[in-house]
């Protein structure tokens, strides 16, 4: 498995039209929430990408500088197709870890989806909101 971090400007035209198209195919398509999908925070944003042995996009996150004091990511993604291989631990594990990384002095905060509540709970995570509809989705902050 290979962690790639790259900024917008570093990825190749190929590599962003993969990531959109996955993002696309998650978050619009399968979700059944259009929305407006590529925003201003992919210019300023940490792409984080997994590959397996074969070079396949099987797992992606935006790492993003949230403001003073906390630090956020979204749009995780493993494509339907490696679902059940673990990728999602390991998407979230790297991603935790570069965010800290990147932002040392900084808190980490998500807007989950309500129903991964446990899962992000797993790697530490706390609800500290009701849940909300976000596109229509039911959603709750959690901080790490």
């Amino acid at each position: 498995m290979q962690v790639e971090v790259k900024r917008l400007d570093e990825l190749t035209v190929q590599e962003f039209y993969k990531i959109v198209e996955e993002r696309i195919k998650v978050f619009v398509v399968e979700q059944n929430c259009p929305y407006q999908e590529i925003d201003a925070q992919d210019k300023h944003a940490y792409h984080l990408i997994i590959k397996d042995s074969e070079n396949n996009l099987v797992g992606y996150t935006r790492i993003i500088d949230k403001n003073s004091e906390q630090a956020t990511f979204g749009r995780v993604l493993v494509p339907k197709q490696f679902r059940k291989n673990q990728y999602g631990r390991a998407l979230v594990k790297a991603t935790i870890e570069k965010t800290q990384e990147l932002f040392p002095d900084k808190q980490i905060s998500i807007q989950a989806q309500a129903y991964l509540k446990n899962f992000y709970s797993a790697f530490g995570f706390e609800p500290i909101s009701e849940v909300y509809l976000e596109d229509n989705i039911p959603h709750l902050d959690m901080i790490l």
